[in-house]
């Protein structure tokens, strides 16, 4: 039997949100009609009757058109990319989704890219169990305080009651550390470095797909070490490894940065974040790193006896990204055609619709594609042909560009012909997006093909770049604070107040402390809350 300490109420149910029509303001050639199946998620089976009654209504309205505006609604917006694109759906259990392939191979893209870095890095990859004493997590008091309303406990096992109830994995500090405690006696043993691959469940009160779930996936890195110095330096060294997957994968330029002491999380000496604009000009934390200290250490008695027989607590770190980054990417990225797609992560980079009319050239046309599918594929594209013939080119092509592919190629029998196809970019919307004319010969077409994807994935790193700093609010006084975010925008500037004062701006503003940049400009400057000098500058804005 699994229960929470904090229910959530029916009010935060995931909120499916449709619109009449496929705007389609970039692309407006065709009409995209998915099929029922992917048209939005299903009706959340606890959901009061009203509810019920009203996401039927948006489920038929979806598969009338498409996504609404995000102008219009971006949360709407949002999920109806999320149901279109075939990223996932709704799990039967409130506040949980089902992560569809399309959406996991995501997924899995992030996870190859970081796991050639840890291993590069020197962390090796094991599994914790997902039960934990309740026991070890009241050893760390700041732990236990900072995560008891979002826990799921188990207490019920073999239709019995247990003697110690379980916690459902939150994060796994506490489990690890009583397994240090096991594994580590010397310096020699010191550093242990290690990462999983997991499912995390906190028992969340406002749910958002990939963003906010009770349940999701994520990595979580663990090691320790025989110097605070040495923890510190992996801390920050994670971080860094984070940013650039964020910049050079993703195409998202997050903001690196220290959490305030408000937000560090719980049990930790310091965090360290990166914090992405998304469309709506909402933060989120994309990933973290924490320096513990030795505040797990001294809970569970993990020692070590160093070179010179002392014994001593060892110095540890933690570190994180999740599904959630996902949802990041759709966010940043997307347009109201649906998702779009960095090359880099995107599970297929090219499609190719092959077009016909006359059954006497069908054959022709597919040999002709399914050559140039080879020749990609070898060249180590991700391409998929659609050569079903169940639908028009034309559904197709929408579908595609709402699934965020980044190139299509078009091929028909006057291309065959001329032995050249037709290349369309995703971010680039209308005829100019559109090369006629591009040589089938494998050499010319790949390296064509490599190139254009090259400029769509610096392309869409340039967009949000341009869009994150045209956002971004430099600000000396609570007043001009206090106006930036209430025109939606994030506020930078040099704060050096209490944490009663950071507490105050959240609630006057709903905007906390994102970070304080690594990037901080030179000399002393006088805090904007209370007029004393000021180190750094911070950086504020609402988020998700």
């Amino acid at each position: 039997m699994v229960v929470s300490l904090r229910l959530p109420s029916l009010s935060s149910l995931f909120s499916p949100s449709i619109s009449r029509r496929y705007p389609s303001v970039l692309r407006r050639r065709h009409h995209l009609r998915p099929p029922p199946s992917s048209a939005s998620f299903s009706a959340q089976s606890s959901a009061p009757a009203t509810d019920v009654v009203d996401s039927r209504k948006s489920n038929q309205k979806v598969q009338e058109g498409g996504v609404t505006p995000r102008s219009q609604d971006f949360n709407a917006w949002y999920l109806d990319v999320i149901a279109n694109a075939e990223l996932a759906d709704y799990g039967p259990v409130r506040g949980t989704m089902v992560i569809r392939p399309y959406g996991y191979a995501i997924w899995e893209a992030i996870q190859d890219y970081l796991n050639v870095k840890f291993k590069e890095t020197g962390h090796s990859n094991m599994y914790f169990p997902q039960l934990i004493p309740y026991s070890f997590i009241e050893k760390e008091a700041s732990h236990v305080e900072g995560f008891s309303p979002e826990l799921a406990l188990v207490t019920i096992g073999g239709g019995k009651e247990l003697e110690e109830k379980l916690v459902v994995r939150p994060t796994s500090e506490t489990i690890v550390n009583h397994m240090f405690t096991q594994w580590i006696h010397s310096y020699r043993d010191l550093p242990l470095m290690v990462n999983q691959w997991a499912n995390v469940t906190r028992w969340e009160m406002r749910t958002k797909p990939f963003v906010r779930t009770l349940e999701f996936l994520w990595q979580e890195g663990h090691t320790a070490h025989a110097t605070p110095e040495e923890a510190e330096k992996e801390a920050i060294q994670m971080i860094d490894v984070y940013t650039k997957f964020a910049y050079e994968e993703a195409a998202i330029p997050v903001i690196a940065g220290r959490k305030s002491k408000a937000e560090t999380f719980a049990g930790a000496v310091r965090t360290y974040t990166i914090e992405a604009m998304m469309g709506d000009r909402k933060a989120l934390q994309a990933g973290t790193s924490h320096n513990l200290g030795q505040n797990f250490s001294r809970a569970f008695g993990t020692l070590f006896t160093d070179e010179s027989g002392q014994r001593q607590h060892v110095w540890q770190t933690s570190w994180a990204v999740s599904t959630r980054f996902v949802g990041g990417i759709i966010m940043t990225h997307g347009d109201d055609t649906g998702l779009m797609l960095p090359p880099k992560i995107a599970p297929i980079q090219v499609v190719i619709v092959p077009i016909w009319k006359k059954e006497d050239d069908k054959a022709g046309v597919l040999n002709v594609a399914s050559s140039v599918k080879d020749a990609l594929h070898t060249a180590g594209i991700k391409v998929k042909l659609d050569d079903t013939d169940q639908r028009t080119p034309g559904w197709k092509f929408n579908f595609w560009e709402m699934k965020g592919v980044p190139l299509r190629i078009e091929i028909g029998p006057r291309d065959v012909s001329s032995q050249s196809v037709v290349v369309c970019r995703r971010d680039v919307p209308g005829k100019q997006g559109k090369v006629f004319g591009i040589s089938m010969e494998p050499s010319i077409l790949e390296a064509y093909i490599k190139d254009k994807l090259d400029e769509i994935q610096s392309s869409l790193l340039g967009q949000a770049t341009s869009f994150r700093d045209s956002n971004i609010v430099d600000v000396s006084s609570y007043d001009e604070l206090k106006v930036a975010i209430s025109q939606g925008k994030w506020a930078r500037g040099p704060w050096s107040a209490s944490d009663k004062d950071e507490l105050k701006v959240k609630e006057e503003t709903g905007a906390t402390i994102r970070c304080f940049p690594f990037d901080q400009p030179h000399g002393i400057k006088t805090c904007l809350m209370t007029g004393n000098p000021a180190e750094e500058v911070a950086i504020f804005a609402k988020s998700y």
